[in-house]
């Protein structure tokens, strides 16, 4: 009785991951693009908070209308697919170095610290520019035309140098975030029953994605929050800005505004993130099996 050999399915081309990341990712920032918007008001506060997360989304459409909610959405449309390119390389390139240097044959759950974070350090240098005109446009006092009308004001102000503003709190903010995420996935995937089917696996990416997005988002939420005010700060000729680099600018906060300061818009952040984090997983699988249907075996 002869055994007929198991198939073989051939993983698909970067392009076909690449494409179903941006896809998702773009579907993720459509649906709970308002809950951003948000958070950067909250953070920009300063002072004692007047609104939560309820009172600041009412304050929104009661003042400025509905459609504020989606003001600043284009920079990250636009951001999306250059961002998941570098994050891919990014990632890949790092895993590979670290595990070469370290001798190691699988990824560890230091190695995939050390990986997260330098991947993150490389992807805010392409993140800063899109996140400034973001800010800009999300902030209650903007009366910018466009992301457009941004980039003119901010390069006829401050030169092109001028769309780096906030570069080390973003490099800062990137590096914590993808630290503790990927250290935490890496730990909850080994700890989660081995899955057997694929709806196993996809409800241990999503219990692990949620897990790990939690405590990037907890280690990085006061490092977002100076990036917005040294954003959202318009620069006087002459004047030191309040807020300029990242640890001074936390000590300051922390001493003017006491500890609760350097976690505004932690709600919003987290509530976007875990329903998030589930739309990209269903949106990425799907797109993915529409690839693989469309290139037909072997990736069947």
């Amino acid at each position: 009785m002869s055994v007929e050999p198991q198939k073989q399915v051939k993983p698909l081309p970067f392009v076909a991951n690449f494409a179903a990341g941006a896809i998702a990712g773009v579907s993720e920032i459509l649906t709970f693009y308002p809950l951003d918007v948000v958070k950067t008001r909250m953070q920009l506060e300063t002072g004692k908070s007047k609104h939560g997360l309820v009172g600041t989304l009412r304050s929104i459409i009661k003042e400025e209308g509905v459609g504020r909610l989606y003001r600043g959405l284009v920079p990250p449309l636009l951001l999306e697919a250059p961002k998941r390119a570098v994050k891919f390389a990014a990632n890949d390139f790092w895993g590979k170095t670290y595990m070469d240097l370290s001798g190691e044959t699988k990824m560890t759950q230091k190695l995939s610290i050390l990986t997260g974070c330098s991947a993150g350090a490389t992807e805010s240098f392409v993140v800063v520019p899109f996140e400034l005109v973001k800010i800009k446009l999300q902030d209650k006092t903007s009366t910018f035309k466009g992301p457009m009308d941004v980039v003119r004001h901010i390069v006829a102000k401050d030169g092109l140098l001028g769309l780096y503003a906030g570069m080390e709190s973003t490099f800062w903010r990137h590096v914590w975030w993808n630290g503790g995420y990927f250290g935490c996935i890496h730990q909850v995937k080994a700890l989660l029953p081995k899955p057997e089917t694929q709806q196993a696996q996809l409800f241990n990416n999503f219990i692990s994605g949620a897990i790990g997005g939690f405590a990037g988002t907890f280690l990085n939420t006061p490092f977002d929050v100076v990036k917005s005010r040294i954003q959202g700060t318009t620069n006087i000729p002459g004047v030191k800005p309040k807020y300029n680099w990242t640890y001074p600018a936390l000590v300051t906060i922390f001493r003017e505004e006491g500890p609760a300061a350097l976690y505004k818009g932690f709600v919003p952040k987290v509530l976007r993130l875990a329903p998030g984090g589930g739309v990209l997983l269903l949106v990425v699988e799907f797109t993915l099996g529409v690839f693989r249907k469309a290139l037909g075996p072997p990736y069947i």
